[in-house]
């Protein structure tokens, strides 16, 4: 047997290496490198500090992708930015549909479904949208603004049925952080062609 002055040291390794290594991260939070952040496109930056975008890092932090950083202009990064959008309500989907799986007061039942909904109609908005931002701005930041408030109300549906999910919560504030990104981007798009509409 190893002496206990090499068992610790291998007890120590084990949990220096273990407590570094990166937690699973639910579905629902953005991917992005926080360990090497890469730096943000001009676009990028201008978009993360407008007006209508709730929460600056969030923005950045969710906005760090290569891909999203090459956007080389508005509609571009418009058009990812509903990607992420759509991508987070589906994975934000997916855990009210599996935290509906466990519950069972009816009351519970009819905020998780209400807030089903607002996801699925979340998604069909972004996907809408992203071929709406080179014909129609206008409609596009529409369509972006009518999120919020299905998302509002499905919050106001856990609170009253007082449903305790953090993960939900998270997801749905994930969500207002993208429709008002979207939102910034659809009226830069107006303000960018103004009379073309």
């Amino acid at each position: 047997m190893a002496p206990p002055n090499q068992l610790c040291l291998v007890l120590v390794i084990f949990l220096s290496i273990f407590s570094l290594s990166p937690l699973p991260t639910s579905a629902i939070i953005p991917k992005a490198n926080v360990s090497l952040p890469l730096p943000s496109s001009q676009l990028v930056e201008n978009l993360c500090k407008g007006k209508a975008v709730e929460n600056r890092r969030f923005c950045l932090k969710a906005l760090s992708s290569p891909k999203i950083i090459a956007a080389m202009d508005t509609t571009q990064l418009g058009t990812l930015i509903m990607k992420l959008g759509a991508a987070n309500a589906k994975a934000t989907l997916n855990v009210y549909n599996e935290i509906i799986k466990k519950l069972g007061s009816p009351q519970a039942l009819k905020a998780l479904n209400c807030c089903v909904e607002a996801y699925k109609y979340a998604i069909l908005s972004f996907e809408m949208v992203s071929s709406e931002l080179v014909e129609d701005p206008q409609t596009a930041n529409y369509d972006v603004a009518v999120i919020g408030p299905e998302i509002a109300n499905c919050e106001k549906e856990l609170i009253n049925a007082k449903v305790q999910a953090p993960r939900l919560l998270a997801g749905n504030r994930f969500m207002k952080y993208y429709v008002s990104m979207g939102y910034e981007i659809t009226s830069t798009l107006e303000l960018e062609n103004p009379n073309e509409y």
